[in-house]
């Protein structure tokens, strides 16, 4: 995990895997919800196809980098886990800063960390661009027996924020790869949308601006 003393290691990373130009687009995702919902299980998943019950607190914020092609574009994808823990949200909610897109995470088997749902809603959008997209994902599909949320009550929360929706399981693989590539659809469509409208923040033709480096850890923006 990177530690939060480590996190300029993680911003130098990132700075330069977004200097590399070898891609049409690059989209900046977080993943967000409580601590323990499966976050980093499902960033490992997608990014490594790998898995592990073994449960280690994200410190502070780690990322992954995947390409993608969709719609015969190149699209490079950083993916930024972030802690749930409330102590380092300051520090998390600093990257929502030109984020293209949001994967809002909650386990089916803790309520609590439903409940939580609304308010990670509203941090989105108030610390990120308006128009960033949000899926909704109920993850850990695979406890069945243990499930506490109903889906329809996920795809009802999820109807009532605007948000898409979906269950997935990281130690199953279900919906993992459906639900990222899903979200990278629909900020392609909301590129294409605004191509006759106002100039996109989404995403970065051959490069990215300073928007798309992290900040550092006092917020400035350079």
């Amino acid at each position: 995990k990177t530690s939060v003393n480590d996190s300029n290691l993680s911003q130098t990373q990132a700075q330069k895997d977004a200097a590399d130009q070898n891609f049409d687009y690059m989209f900046k995702l977080l993943i967000i919800g409580n601590s323990s919902v499966g976050k980093t299980s499902l960033l490992f998943r997608y990014a490594d196809d790998s898995f592990t019950s073994a449960f280690v607190s994200t410190v502070g914020i780690d990322f992954k980098v995947k390409t993608v092609y969709r719609n015969e574009k190149r699209v490079k994808l950083q993916i930024w886990d972030t802690a749930g823990q409330e102590r380092y949200r300051t520090i998390t909610t600093a990257y929502y800063r030109g984020a293209m897109g949001f994967l809002l995470m909650y386990d089916i088997t803790n309520q609590d960390s439903f409940y939580a749902v609304q308010d990670w809603a509203t941090q989105i959008k108030t610390y990120s661009w308006d128009n960033a997209q949000v899926i909704l994902v109920g993850n850990k599909a695979d406890l069945e027996d243990d499930r506490l949320v109903p889906a329809e009550d996920g795809q009802r929360l999820a109807d009532e924020l605007g948000f898409q929706f979906f269950e997935a399981s990281a130690k199953d693989n279900i919906n993992v790869k459906q639900v990222f590539e899903r979200l990278v659809d629909v900020i392609c469509e909301k590129m294409s949308e605004s191509v006759n409208g106002e100039p996109s923040p989404l995403a970065n033709h051959k490069g990215p601006s300073l928007q798309d480096t992290p900040p550092d850890k006092g917020g400035c923006s350079c």
